[in-house]
């Protein structure tokens, strides 16, 4: 077992389920005229949160590791910050995008040391999660340009 990689899948956990309950609050509190996009927006991405959740989790288990498994944990983790409640629309959308970023930066240090460790699946999950991350981000930079 590789441990800086398990720690880093960790890190990942935790920015996920921070991400997650980000995503709940957005899609609950957004207002405005973007409420109907954002709102059905914010669904799809808790949705694809819950589903990383659970791969990373299970990913974690594949190689002998032991996922984190508190909010506790996660928040003393995560490099993401919930949500303050108070937030606009568009401070929304940027924050997001902050998040997304974030992910896609510590996504890029998983897949080097899953290759350096010769773990391909690990390397596989994260190229398609930094994908996933960096079509969203191109998506709401061109939706917050108003």
């Amino acid at each position: 077992m590789n441990q800086a990689l398990v720690t880093a899948l960790n890190k990942q956990l935790a920015n996920w389920n921070v991400l997650y309950t980000k995503l709940h609050n957005y899609h609950w509190y957004v207002t405005g005229p973007d409420f109907f996009t954002l709102h059905e927006k914010f669904e799809e991405y808790y949705n694809e949160a819950g589903n990383y959740i659970d791969e990373i989790a299970e990913r974690i288990l594949t190689i002998k590791g032991k996922p984190i498994a508190s909010m506790k944990k996660y928040l003393e983790m995560a490099t993401i910050e919930e949500s303050d409640g108070t937030e606009t629309s568009i401070e929304m959308v940027d924050s997001l995008i902050k998040d997304f970023q974030q992910v896609v930066h510590d996504s890029k240090k998983i897949i080097e040391e899953a290759e350096y460790s010769q773990d391909q699946p690990t390397a596989d999950l994260f190229i398609g999660l930094k994908t996933s991350l960096e079509q969203h981000i191109w998506m709401l930079n061109a939706f917050n340009t108003r």
